[in-house]
């Protein structure tokens, strides 16, 4: 960048705020010998004036991109040149918030080593302290009420600075503190208390210590944390573990371990190179790691899986917590009853929480915002988003397109999260949950209308995007905001969404032929579909082909009981007694809840007409039932986790068939029939995987038959895109001339269906 000029004002946006940014840009300044200022701006971005001679304001642009803060993201600097109005020095002004440019609104960041080491140092003033932080760490977007980034727009500004606490704050030397807006100590900072399960205090001069021990007594405790509330407990007794899941209500769906470190968590799953960089990370996420042989976890942490979600402290209060507990980790599961939101206050931790615990860690910073842990795993090599919250929520994601005008779109309904799109950038919420649960619908609203107001968006003048589903609570909640602000709703096909959201975030425009493969989405016909291979782009798509129609046997019911879609598979090819007597030989009769009666009222629900589907995810349902890896649903995706956790990887043994003429049909219950007849012959972990594979490379050999001369992308997406198995069949199944493409920046499944929403062009 070349500039003449004696003064210039430069915007810069990207992750600005909240990392110590203006501090750099006032040393940098000084450096240079420039005069001027430096400011946060409405929409999360920062401004800079500079004064001096053009050869030094040159140098400096340079070296704000070259030396940035290492948390800092700089994706634009737009400079303006000014007249020079004579500042006699550099400094750091007051926020303003008449100004705006678009940014990234801060994430919480996982404590840094320096800011950790002064925790554990009995020499340095943050001994013990539970919420050291510093220009690279803690907490952002949970404790910030409104934007620019200032300490009085958070719930920081609760406690006002000790001396020491002022001396770091207005120190330029004192690079990790100098004008950095959460900085606290013990003095002056936030506190720690302990109650008991009836809301009474304990009388403690070390909470930590205090609650270590209680764990270590068999306790569990809900601790107020960064994002919202945990439940701790022993991840080694069986019986404390048992007793959790039944307070919570939660049978089988597996809890998340934090370890202290990453020697103790290598003594519980297998930690290799790729995985240690993401565990360590800012971000910090939980990620889905092999169990090791031997380890002391209980069974009953994951029960029926190879997997567990394990991550590291990244908060000094969890870091001090494990450090005292002899295990050096723990259950750390979100504090929330089943299906709705987690916990954020006292008032909603005592209400509900109470009944799951023993005691409460509490503290007296307020949490502004949810953010969820974030959990990732690995599919067949390559990283892929289950659940996208604290640490990456909610930085923006470039689209490929400047749009026209802004979006706001609600997504679908489990595991949503919504997104507001403008310019050539569209910003999801944090992971906000299944939307047919009353208070998670209302959280959806909430955080939309958060990042509605910090990009000033204006309603009336955007569209507003929703799912074709007519009965989706996201649905209704996107028409009323219609009616309210006078715009008409646009309806977007679930899985056209799902291709969109993969060549969103990979910078893609042209058309491509897409696989979207997940467990429901309404279709065109009404049908339910879930096993597509479409060709898209941004303002349509068709249909190619998909996983043949099978009926749905007491909708939602089918979706509970697996039992319920192996009837479905094997009414197209066995009649009523004949499915009765497989079910006694297999013994899944005694799954179904009401044995022979309810067999053959399903049956007939099937022959004589019910809503049929194309799901993948129904069809890994049945194939759990008949393998016996899960007869019934307790979490979502529960069949589908058990059928992979449990395959075993070998030379398939199914041969995918295809049908159909200009809409190509993958035939599921032919894929079943070879099933059945290599029962008993192969292990069932064979099985499991050879069907799996048969499916994923199926759908590729529909892409492949249905190519054109010239289409070179295959993108796959969708909940079911995350199975190893399946990717790995769609790999071999396409041939070299494709490019396959996923998702790696949002999830495939719902909480990234938002993002396709954003680009779905269907009225032009």
């Amino acid at each position: 960048m070349t500039i003449l000029t004696e003064a210039v004002r430069l915007t810069i946006a990207g992750v600005v705020q909240g990392v110590g940014f203006r501090p750099f840009i006032y040393r940098l300044a000084c450096q240079n010998g420039l005069t001027g200022y430096v400011k946060n701006i409405g929409g999360s971005a920062v401004e800079v004036v500079l004064e001096g001679s053009s050869q030094d304001i040159e140098r400096m642009v340079t070296q704000i991109s070259s030396d940035k803060p290492s948390a800092a993201v700089i994706e634009s600097i737009e400079a303006r040149p000014l007249k020079a109005v004579g500042f006699r020095e550099f400094r750091i002004v007051e926020s303003d918030t008449s100004s705006h440019a678009p940014s990234n609104i801060p994430a919480d960041m996982a404590v840094c080593d320096e800011c950790m080491s002064e925790v554990l140092n009995p020499g340095s003033r943050w001994h013990g302290y539970p919420f050291n932080s510093c220009a690279v760490c803690g907490p952002r977007f949970s404790v910030m009420f409104d934007v620019p980034y200032d300490r009085a727009n958070t719930s920081m500004r609760e406690f006002h600075l000790c001396e020491e606490c002022s001396r770091d704050y207005g120190d330029p030397g004192n690079v990790r503190r100098f004008h950095v807006q959460g900085i606290s100590c013990p003095r002056c900072g936030p506190s720690l208390w302990v109650e008991d399960a009836r809301g009474e205090p304990i009388t403690t001069s070390d909470p930590i210590s205090y609650v270590a021990s209680r764990m270590e007594d068999g306790k569990a405790i809900a601790i107020k944390g960064l994002g919202g509330f945990h439940i701790a407990c022993s991840a080694t007794d069986d019986e404390v573990v048992r007793a959790l899941r039944s307070r919570k209500r939660r049978p089988s769906k597996p809890f998340a371990v934090m370890a202290l470190d990453l020697r103790v968590a290598s003594k519980l799953v297998h930690v290799d190179l790729r995985s240690e960089k993401v565990l360590i990370s800012p971000e910090r996420p939980i990620v889905l790691l092999e169990i090791r042989k031997g380890s002391p976890l209980s069974p009953l942490v994951a029960p029926g899986l190879r997997h567990i979600g394990v991550f590291l402290p990244y908060t000094p209060l969890h870091h001090l917590l494990l450090k005292e507990y002899p295990d050096h980790f723990a259950i750390m599961t979100s504090g929330n009853p089943p299906g709705e939101p987690m916990c954020i206050d006292e008032a909603c931790a005592k209400d509900k929480l109470s009944g799951f615990v023993d005691y409460f860690l509490l503290h007296n910073r307020k949490i502004v915002n949810r953010v969820d842990d974030s959990v990732v795993r690995f599919t067949d090599g390559r990283l892929s988003f289950l659940r996208r919250g604290r640490g990456y929520a909610p930085k923006w994601v470039r689209l490929p397109v400047k749009l026209a005008s802004p979006v706001i779109c609600f997504g679908a309904m489990l595991q949503n999260a919504g997104a507001v799109a403008f310019d050539d950038k569209a910003v999801l919420t944090q992971y906000i949950g299944d939307t047919d649960e009353y208070f998670t619908s209302l959280e959806l609203e909430r955080y939309l209308e958060l990042l509605v107001r910090n990009y000033r968006i204006d309603v009336r003048m955007a569209t507003v995007k929703h799912d074709l589903h007519p009965s989706y609570p996201s649905t209704k909640m996107a028409k009323d905001w219609g009616r309210r602000h006078g715009v008409q709703p646009d309806a977007v096909q679930h899985h056209w969404a799902h291709i969109l959201s993969a060549m969103a975030e990979n910078g893609l425009t042209e058309q491509a032929i897409g696989i979207a493969i997940d467990g429901t989405g309404y279709g065109d016909d009404g049908n339910i579909w879930g096993g597509e291979v479409i060709r898209c782009d941004l303002r349509g798509y068709s249909r190619l082909g998909h996983l043949s129609y099978v009926p749905l046997p007491g909708g939602d019911l089918a979706a509970m009981y697996p039992p319920r879609m192996l009837v479905s598979l094997l009414s197209r090819t066995m009649d009523e007694s004949d499915v009765i007597r497989f079910f006694h030989r297999r013994g899944i009769i005694d799954f179904l809840p009401h044995g022979e009666d309810e067999l053959r009222v399903i049956f007939q629900q099937c022959v004589s007409g019910s809503i049929r589907t194309s799901s993948l995810g129904r069809v890994l349902d049945a194939a759990a039932s008949l393998l016996g890896f899960c007869q019934r649903r307790t979490y979502e995706g529960e069949p589908a986790i058990k059928l992979e956790a449990n395959s075993r990887e070998a030379a398939p043994l199914i041969e995918p068939i295809l049908g159909g003429s200009d809409v190509l049909v993958l035939d599921t219950s032919a894929i079943f029939q070879e099933l059945i007849q290599l029962l008993g012959r192969r292990s069932q972990g064979v099985l499991a995987f050879s069907l799996q594979y048969a499916l994923g490379r199926g759908l590729a050999e529909i892409a492949r038959a249905r190519a054109r001369r010239g289409d070179r992308l295959l993108v796959v997406s969708g909940g079911a895109s995350v199975n190893t198995y399946i990717m790995k069949g769609i790999t071999d199944g396409a041939d070299e001339r494709f490019r396959i493409v996923t998702n790696s920046l949002v999830p495939p499944g719902d909480g990234g269906i938002a993002l396709g929403q954003c680009l779905a062009d269907p009225r032009d």
